[in-house]
């Protein structure tokens, strides 16, 4: 299954401010193509995010569109600005050595959302893995061949976690499905000291943590995990990432969106609560060091 590569979230703001704008002008996206002379696909794609806006594009576009407020002129160039530089200046491209390109989608989505929901059925989030616990992972997979990619892939990972405990963090909430805390990734020690460190994640404001247990049988979340990346000021903006082993399968239509929505919701409440989750996972510790 091919990679797909989403749209920023600061380029799909800045195209859903100009779609309006053109669409309060009474223009076409062929009158718009015209004044840029490019393609009607061009501005499509400019208002779905997928493609950055030159300064003299968005002046000719804002000019076209009857858009004069002075601060509405600087809000959109300085969103343009930003989505751009977001595009060419994260820390993660520092990695690139290492990082597929989807996978520099999804840190630069992270970067910038407000919380994330996930439902996993074989893994422990990454955003709550030791180093152990990932480096584990990062052997398994059989994507990095020597010991210095495999030690860089592990450092963007640890990176990537201080969205939950740096300045802004995330509102991180996760279901995992019971197997989760019993498969041994790299050996049982490394894997009490990994359930220990969720134990004490799960202590912080932010983060949620709950089990869905074997018990409950058949349930909607049985057929493969997901992240759910939310932009609670402009909810159209949610993304959608599945995973898969030939690459990452970003959804970000509306209709599909809900549809995670309501299965995330689905998964919590089939789960068991935060308090009994914990205690379940401190068993399962208790069992692994034995």
């Amino acid at each position: 299954m091919p990679n797909v590569k989403p749209s920023t979230v600061l380029g799909r703001q800045l195209g859903d401010e100009l779609r309006r704008s053109r669409e309060a002008a009474g223009l076409t996206t062929t009158a718009a193509a015209d004044v840029l002379d490019c393609t009607k696909g061009k501005i499509s794609r400019i208002e779905n995010g997928h493609v950055p806006v030159r300064t003299p594009d968005l002046i000719a576009l804002m000019q076209a569109y009857g858009v004069t407020d002075a601060e509405t002129v600087e809000r959109l160039t300085s969103l343009a600005l930003r989505a751009n530089r977001r595009r060419r200046e994260g820390w993660w491209h520092e990695y690139a050595s290492v990082l597929s390109d989807a996978y520099r989608d999804q840190i630069e989505t992270e970067s910038i959302c407000a919380g994330i929901r996930t439902y996993q059925v074989q893994l422990i989030p990454g955003l709550l893995q030791t180093p152990e616990y990932g480096r584990a992972v990062t052997v398994a997979s059989r994507a990095w061949r020597t010991a210095e990619e495999i030690d860089r892939f592990v450092e963007v990972r640890l990176a990537r976690q201080e969205r939950l405990t740096g300045e802004n963090p995330i509102e991180f909430w996760a279901v995992l499905a019971e197997g989760v805390l019993h498969q041994q990734v790299g050996g049982p020690a490394i894997m009490a000291a990994q359930l220990e460190h969720l134990l004490a994640m799960a202590q912080q404001p932010n983060i949620t943590i709950q089990v869905l247990p074997f018990s409950r049988g058949a349930h909607s979340g049985m057929f493969g995990p997901y992240v759910l990346m939310s932009f609670p000021q402009l909810a159209s903006l949610d993304l959608v990432l599945t995973e898969a082993p030939t690459g990452n399968i970003w959804m970000e239509r509306e209709p599909e969106v809900a549809q995670y929505r309501a299965l995330f919701d689905d998964a919590r409440m089939t789960a068991l609560p935060p308090a009994e989750s914990l205690a379940l996972i401190q068993r399962v510790t208790k069992e692994h060091k034995t």
